[in-house]
């Protein structure tokens, strides 16, 4: 046999050996691959279990006075509610008066020197969910969000 007919024969055997040493990386890449997938979507399932906002209930923007004695100052909010059910039937089942009414009474007692820091803003979301909580439970307040924030002195 000559040199060239030896090479030939060769190859296929090359190529036989390859493909079984292939196999185990293969698996180890697609069992990688199958264990990130899996414990990715069980990750974003957990974090949307977490999360018990399902809509957001928008109120008109609050301009207020604040409770301080010494000075004249004013509060112009604007709130979302984040809500536990569908914001069309919180509409339907709960006057938005009552709800306003709840805001304003916890606002009114805010003073400036609270709000102007972020401990202060913070500490009133918790007084304004609170007290929608307890006022208006069937509301299904699970967070407050500010979209406007303004104090004029």
């Amino acid at each position: 046999m000559s040199a060239e007919e030896k090479d030939s024969t060769n190859e296929p055997r090359r190529k036989r050996r390859l493909a079984p040493a292939l196999i185990p990386p293969l698996l180890l890449l697609a069992s990688v691959g199958i264990w990130f997938w899996a414990s990715h979507g069980s990750e974003s399932a957990q974090a949307h279990d977490l999360n018990p906002v399902q809509s957001t209930l928008h109120l008109e923007t609050f301009v207020l006075n604040l409770a301080d004695t010494d000075q004249r100052s004013y509060l112009r909010v604007g709130i979302d509610i984040g809500l536990n059910q569908e914001a069309k039937r919180a509409q339907e089942t709960v006057p938005i008066g009552q709800v306003r009414d709840t805001i304003l009474s916890v606002l009114g007692d805010a003073k400036v020197d609270d709000l102007l820091t972020s401990a202060g803003k913070t500490k009133l979301k918790q007084d304004l969910l609170h007290a929608l909580q307890q006022r208006v439970p069937q509301l299904g307040a699970e967070e407050l969000y500010f979209t406007e924030f303004l104090i004029q002195r």
